[in-house]
């Protein structure tokens, strides 16, 4: 007999376990994959909002695993401190140099960055201001750190040369640690 005998149940009960095992085996792979998939994060400024009253929000778009761009926006709440900027929108590119990834968009990264900003100089250290605007460019240098649930931890410094030259001061420090989510 060419064929061999299996019972008709045996061949469903077969049947059924082989599905069952294929989709657990794919479950797991979309959770482990799962940040793959993310291409957003928001983060929070978390050094100038507790020591000065600066609030500093970020949206990044995550391109690929080597390449992200967004913009942040910084209010000064607190305008009795000495930080140099009221305002600020700054739109930035990022590319991450990781060498064992095991997804995208982490690690040490370089920053290129316009910020567009407004703030007060003041004139011999008297309450008399003179309102400003101007524009930056500049470079920042970070790392950045991520769970597999999505939570983002990240570090980031640099500078940039103030364009419009209004300010009283030549250039601009960017820089904060932040705390955020990718969804």
């Amino acid at each position: 007999m060419p064929y061999t005998f299996i019972p008709e149940r045996m061949k469903k009960t077969i049947l059924v376990l082989l599905l069952t095992l294929s989709f657990v085996s794919f479950s797991q792979n979309l959770e482990k994959s799962d940040i793959f998939n993310r291409k957003h994060e928001i983060k929070l400024g978390a050094i100038k909002l507790l020591a000065g009253g600066i609030f500093e929000a970020s949206y990044e778009y995550v391109k690929d695993k080597n390449k992200g761009f967004g913009a942040s926006i910084l209010v000064n709440i607190d305008k009795g401190n000495d930080y140099l900027e009221n305002y600020s929108i700054t739109p930035f590119f990022r590319m991450y140099f990781q060498s064992n990834e095991d997804y995208g968009a982490k690690g040490f990264f370089v920053e290129g960055f316009t910020s567009f900003f407004s703030g007060d100089n003041t004139q011999n250290n008297f309450t008399e201001a003179d309102d400003f605007f101007d524009i930056s460019i500049g470079i920042a240098l970070g790392k950045k750190w991520i769970n597999t649930s999505g939570f983002v931890f990240e570090f980031k410094a640099g500078a940039g040369r103030n364009l419009l030259k209004n300010s009283e001061f030549d250039a601009l420090f960017k820089g904060d640690l932040c705390i955020g989510y990718r969804f």
